[in-house]
């Protein structure tokens, strides 16, 4: 039986992705990881191991990983967080030399999708409609360069939704400047929130990829998906072809668009699970499984067949009682 480490069970997307694992029927031995030791994904695993509270330049954290590896027997390993991503692909040589794979994309694009300015360049080089973006400036440079507010400010390297603010006015720019610090992307607004859609593909790192998943979404207020329903929107299924042939994804991509005047815009790229990986299992496009087949048995995986439909997300109780009474 393969032994499957998914990272960040205590969050959205690792809770996804061993769920997807589930749906799947193999016989796999789910261990999950993450830093909160009381987190209701440990409930979903066969196993939990809680990392230590240390950074993660400490020693103690690849001693934690190494220890891990031999204790559970480790097939496979799914990071689910864009830490644990670029903590793991800055040791590929360490489980390299525990004989344990990783489900990683290349490191190539993992640099690039780290840097929002660079990616956006990169975009732009290959053709494709880029979002009117400058660095962070003076207020009325920006309102020259990309047009009238309200303008979007976010962090050059974060990821998802996290900082990502609205700019109405001088007032506005000055206060989440001084909040979030120098190193900021100011752009033009695009499309609007019912144009948004996220894409799923499952690369080869050579150009190709399966055909890919597209869902039209709505954001909740913590910036994952609370709303997605299947959609083919040609702009979007044909700028996805171009980011694959030229960036070459490895495993589980997402790519993420706003679409205007029927152009499609990338606002990012995650080169890694998303927080739609269950709404996509749920549709017939498993991208856990497909890392599976891909990293731990070297075979391609099967082209997906798709459901359409509608998905909405919502909270929900899990109750784990003490005993029968006090």
């Amino acid at each position: 039986m393969l032994t499957v480490v998914v990272t960040g069970v205590g969050a959205i997307i690792g809770q996804g992705v061993v769920r997807s694992l589930r749906a799947s029927g193999l016989p796999l031995r789910v261990v999950g990881v993450d830093r909160n030791p009381d987190s209701v994904g440990r409930s979903l695993c066969d196993a939990f191991h809680a990392k230590p509270r240390c950074d993660e330049s400490d020693p103690a954290y690849r001693r934690f990983w190494r220890e891990l590896a031999s204790a559970e027997q480790v097939g496979l390993v799914l990071p689910a967080l864009e830490l644990d991503v670029l903590y793991l692909d800055s040791q590929r040589e360490l489980f390299a030399g525990l004989g344990v794979p990783l489900a990683l994309n290349r490191s190539e694009l993992i640099a690039l999708s780290a840097d929002k300015w660079h990616c956006g360049q990169a975009v732009a080089s290959l053709g494709l409609p880029a979002i009117p973006t400058r660095q962070d400036g003076d207020w009325e440079m920006l309102l020259s360069a990309l047009g009238p507010a309200p303008l979007l400010m976010k962090p050059r390297d974060g990821n998802g939704s996290r900082g990502v603010v609205r700019l109405h006015d001088a007032a506005d720019h000055a206060y989440w400047r001084g909040r979030h610090g120098g190193n900021n992307l100011v752009q033009r607004i695009v499309g609007s929130d019912d144009e948004e859609y996220t894409v799923g593909v499952f690369g080869f790192g050579d150009g190709e990829a399966l055909p890919p998943i597209v869902m039209r979404r709505r954001l909740a207020q913590a910036g994952n998906t609370a709303f997605a329903e299947t959609a083919h929107e040609p702009a979007v299924v044909a700028a996805t072809g171009t980011l694959v042939r030229h960036l070459r994804p490895l495993g589980p991509t997402n790519f993420q668009f706003r679409v205007e005047a029927g152009q499609a815009y990338l606002l990012e790229i995650n080169p890694r699970f998303s927080s739609s990986a269950s709404l996509r299992t749920a549709f017939g496009y498993n991208e856990a499984v497909m890392a599976v087949d891909f990293y731990a048995h070297a075979r391609r995986p099967a082209t997906p067949v798709l459901r359409a439909g509608r998905a909405w997300r919502y909270a929900e109780d899990f109750v784990e009682y003490a005993g029968d009474s006090f």
